[in-house]
């Protein structure tokens, strides 16, 4: 029987981590921004701004966890508005990418480069108003926290340790992949390029949500 449980949280575990990497590698909000604090800042910046966004993914899924399912199920209006409201925040930070100007490189300029906490704040503000967060959330703890188990709140931690770990690895990469970029952007031209770029793929991730 014992080997059995050991098998089942296992299959748990593994399809828990499957589905939080997924929502946490794929494009959206907080991965495009991830790109650019890793291409246009330095690394202590990137790094907090990842870890900002991760830890607040994991209030997330526990908000969702522990009633927010019930919430929103009697109060459809409020889920409707409230996507509303994180996608207009999300539209004025893609539009605020679009208008960013070059930056000079790190040496020259450092002062224009946003604070570690500043970096760190961020990461929390667009994660707690992305609606792609949100709903991963709410669709994982429907699937692997909640139905069929005796311990409700020992799945939801599970699922809260790993959405971190996922969350940590998905948006490091993006901001790993900015750092590689370093080298392209040493231009005005490229950087404006990327920024508009950015600001466009931000643009879609949001409208894909609301569609």
């Amino acid at each position: 029987m014992n080997e059995l449980h050991t098998s089942s949280l296992w299959t748990s575990l593994l399809a828990m981590a499957g589905f939080a990497l997924v929502g946490a590698i794929t494009p959206g909000p907080v991965n495009v921004l991830a790109l650019r604090h890793g291409s246009q800042g330095p690394g202590y910046q990137a790094l907090m701004y990842v870890l900002g966004a991760s830890l607040s993914y994991v209030v997330v899924v526990a908000c969702m966890g522990f009633g927010s399912t019930r919430m929103l199920g009697q109060h459809p209006g409020m889920a409707h508005s409230a996507q509303w409201l994180c996608a207009a925040y999300l539209l004025w930070l893609a539009w605020q990418l679009a208008r960013a100007p070059a930056l000079q490189p790190l040496a020259v300029q450092p002062s224009h480069h946003p604070s570690p906490w500043q970096a760190f704040n961020q990461g929390v503000a667009v994660q707690i108003l992305n609606p792609k967060a949100w709903l991963f959330a709410l669709s994982a703890v429907g699937l692997y926290a909640l139905p069929q188990s005796h311990l409700p709140h020992a799945n939801l931690g599970w699922l809260c340790a790993i959405s971190l770990l996922a969350c940590l690895i998905g948006v490091g990469c993006w901001a790993a992949l900015g750092r590689m970029l370093i080298r392209w952007l040493h231009t005005p031209r490229r950087q404006r390029a990327l920024n508009l770029a950015l600001a466009l793929l931000l643009v879609v991730s949001v409208v894909t949500v609301l569609a």
